[in-house]
């Protein structure tokens, strides 16, 4: 009989290590760290696509560049240029991620973006998703 066996990341066994920290930082204690594998791939699939391009001084490449199409005219192409571009971009930064689905919703009257994506993790089989909404 054949079973799917579930491959747990070696971090994730120890429950006082921590593997990052959340996003938004809290204003308690400011970081607030994550203890599994699972969240902080969703935390920093979550700061990639806040992030833009040359942003980060070391890695300018980095960063899904959302901000900047808020000030473009909103349509269907400019709605199939970003689900290619974040399924490109996200192949390439986060190899440990496979993207399930992308969905983007434009609503130009008031000039936002909601991107909502779901995606598994390929080392433990584990699925997720991220919903962000980006307005000007």
């Amino acid at each position: 009989m054949a079973y799917g066996v579930k491959i747990i990341p070696i971090v994730d066994t120890r429950p006082s290590t921590g593997v990052g920290v959340k996003i938004p930082f809290s204003s308690n204690g400011v970081f607030t760290t994550v203890y599994t594998t699972k969240e902080q791939t969703k935390y920093n699939l979550i700061n990639y696509l806040l992030s833009d391009p040359r942003e980060r001084p070391f890695s300018p490449t980095f960063g899904a560049g959302l901000r900047s199409k808020i000030f473009e005219y909103i349509n269907q192409k400019t709605v199939d240029e970003i689900k290619l571009a974040l399924t490109s971009k996200l192949e390439k930064f986060f190899p440990n991620v496979k993207v399930e689905s992308v969905d983007v919703l434009a609503n130009p009257d008031k000039n936002e973006i909601s991107i909502q994506f779901s995606y598994s993790i390929l080392s433990t089989s584990e699925f997720d998703e991220v919903s962000i909404q980006i307005q000007n």
